[in-house]
């Protein structure tokens, strides 16, 4: 091993055989200059070029190790996730850097139960995960953990828990605004859940709007209520300067289904009374409380 490492000392890294140029080709620019790359891409490369390096290169093991130590000496390596539900004003993780900007082919639907933060098993709450569609734009935040393994895994497995009801981690490209051709990160981390009734138990599906938003405004669990779920998701993406109208438009309709009051339980007499709110989430968390049928 250590004769090889001297001669990639002395020649550089350089493609072993022809059938190998195009990743190779990628990894020599990788280890001619540091740069800021995803563990995903690095895992990308590891994944394309080990199979075949070890089939050309059977007489030599020492070639995996050394292409990982090449790689990890050499690019300072990063963790990106992006945020488009409660991490766009909640992250609840350190990070380095928060970048505002989209993913492509993707639309925010409010199809997933939330049973152990803003609901329960029996009352599940609406949360919001991601539907394909093509030329779709949905805007949100990246956040970039760096400081070695330990950070990382630390942010990891605090997304993994709150986001336990997400089923899949799809990898994505991350673009910012005033250049939507060319992406500024790409292997983003994205929790997303895959839309079947069948093989995943949290995905609830579409519903009408006046369904959806009657179970929006009623649920609540440990962390808080689902209704300000959606009034804290509304004001942050207007906050970031890129509203969501079919974020807007759900939000308009739950206000509608709590009107301008609600009705709860008085704690001192033990009876019911009508409490009026000039906005919704003004409705004390905790309290029993009921959508007013009438005025």
């Amino acid at each position: 091993m250590s004769s090889l490492l001297a001669k990639q000392g002395a020649q550089g890294f350089r493609p072993y055989s022809k059938p190998l140029d195009t990743h190779l080709r990628c990894l020599k620019l990788v280890l001619r200059a540091p740069m800021t790359l995803s563990l995903n891409v690095v895992a990308h490369l590891v994944a394309k070029l080990a199979p075949r390096l070890s089939q050309e290169h059977e007489d030599d093991w020492s070639i995996h190790t050394i292409f990982l130590v090449f790689s990890y000496q050499r690019i300072k390596m990063v963790f990106w996730v992006f945020g488009y539900g409660s991490l766009v004003w909640n992250p609840g993780f350190e990070y380095d850097e928060k970048v505002i900007g989209f993913i492509k082919d993707y639309r925010r639907v409010f199809d997933l139960a939330c049973i152990d933060h803003r609901g329960t098993p029996q009352d599940p709450a609406r949360t919001c995960t991601l539907e394909q569609y093509e030329g779709a734009v949905c805007w949100g935040a990246a956040y970039c953990v760096q400081g070695g393994p330990e950070r990382e895994k630390a942010a990891m497995e605090y997304l993994e828990r709150r986001e336990c009801e997400y089923d899949h981690k799809t990898l994505v490209d991350f673009f910012k605004e005033g250049d939507s051709e060319q992406p500024l990160l790409t292997g983003v981390i994205v929790f997303t859940s895959t839309p079947d009734k069948v093989s995943n138990k949290y995905y609830l599906g579409p519903a009408p709007l006046e369904d959806m938003a009657r179970q929006i405004a009623t649920a609540f669990g440990p962390c808080g209520n689902n209704r300000d779920y959606i009034f804290l998701l509304e004001k942050a993406m207007f906050d970031i300067g890129h509203e969501d109208d079919y974020v807007i438009e759900l939000a308009n309709e739950v206000r509608k289904v709590l009107g301008n009051c609600g009705r709860r339980t008085d704690s001192t007499e033990g009876k019911e009374v009508v409490i009026p709110f000039s906005y919704p989430s003004q409705v004390p968390y905790g309290v029993t409380y009921q959508v007013a049928t009438s005025a």
